[in-house]
């Protein structure tokens, strides 16, 4: 066969190979894009859900808000409540400052603005103690509206102080208290209210009282957050010695004890006279029993 002369055969398949060949080119071409797809689309996918992960990471890591009139190193934080019967139940907010070892301390400076209203929702302190006095022990505990500031395991702490001074109920062998924590059974609950909460639960409604006033409803002893913080204008002495005189009152309403009033010019006048509306003569006076053992009595109003 002549050199460079082709059979038919291999002219006839000549075509055929081609196109083959082109097959196998697009094919190729196919094959290698549809991969870039797939590595562009798991590139894309990997880091999608890493950026989602960061945000709902922030996001549960941002502060709480801050109420207004609040100091935003009180602010509160989330905490599981006490199941107790007021309207709902919260979270409790970090301690702004360190217990007192006076008597009554436990809360946030008392410089700091405090809220005129809040959630009216509580969280319960966490803290338990052994029973207090001879008597019977009554159990109680201390819940604190969220956002005023006051750890709640603080003003625990300060309570339980006063409740178990030597010039205070204890002094009574008829009488006693055991702290507990949240979610026990309790006699009664002592509950710091900001003063548009503690209004409501105490159905304030004489003028000169609204925003004032603390109370004991049922069997809640009602702390007013102002009263709390700043004390009273009627009483003349530190403002832990007016806690002492809030929880002192109302707890003695809890054990059974009516008002009293002022015995006489110049003397104690009664834990459980109603100082906040005036002295009357007498001075102001935290404590139902003297350093010596003394009931500090007065009057009782009719």
């Amino acid at each position: 066969m002549p050199a460079g002369h082709s059979t038919g055969r291999r002219s006839a398949l000549g075509p055929r190979a081609k196109r083959r060949a082109e097959r196998r080119r697009r094919l190729r071409r196919t094959v290698l894009g549809s991969a870039a797809v797939v590595a562009v689309s798991a590139t894309a996918y990997a880091i999608v859900p890493l950026d989602d992960a960061a945000s709902v990471s922030d996001s549960v890591a941002a502060p709480a808000a801050v109420a207004p009139d609040q100091d935003p190193a009180a602010a509160p934080s989330p905490s599981t409540s006490s199941g107790s019967p007021s309207p709902g139940h919260s979270a409790a907010s970090p301690n702004p400052g360190a217990a007192s070892s006076k008597p009554g301390g436990g809360g946030s400076s008392a410089a700091a603005p405090v809220p005129q209203s809040g959630p009216g929702v509580f969280a319960a302190s966490s803290r338990s103690g052994q029973p207090q006095g001879k008597g019977t022990a009554r159990r109680w505990r201390i819940e604190v509206e969220e956002g005023s500031g006051v750890d709640p395991n603080a003003a625990a702490q300060s309570v339980e102080a006063i409740l178990g001074d030597p010039r205070g109920w204890t002094r009574d062998p008829a009488y006693g208290f055991q702290l507990v924590g949240a979610g026990q059974p309790v006699d009664f609950t002592v509950k710091i209210a900001t003063p548009t909460t503690t209004d409501r639960l105490c159905e304030v409604v004489t003028p000169e009282l609204v925003g004032e006033t603390n109370c004991r409803a049922g069997h809640t002893v009602v702390v007013n957050l102002k009263r709390w913080q700043e004390g009273s204008p009627q009483f003349k002495g530190p403002v832990e010695e007016y806690r002492a005189l809030i929880v002192n009152h109302e707890v003695g309403h809890e054990i059974g004890r009516d008002h009293e009033t002022c015995p006489g010019p110049g003397k104690p006048a009664p834990a459980m006279m109603q100082q906040i509306k005036g002295l009357l003569g007498c001075q102001a006076n935290a404590w139902p029993f003297d350093g010596k053992g003394t009931y500090l009595s007065g009057p009782n109003v009719p």
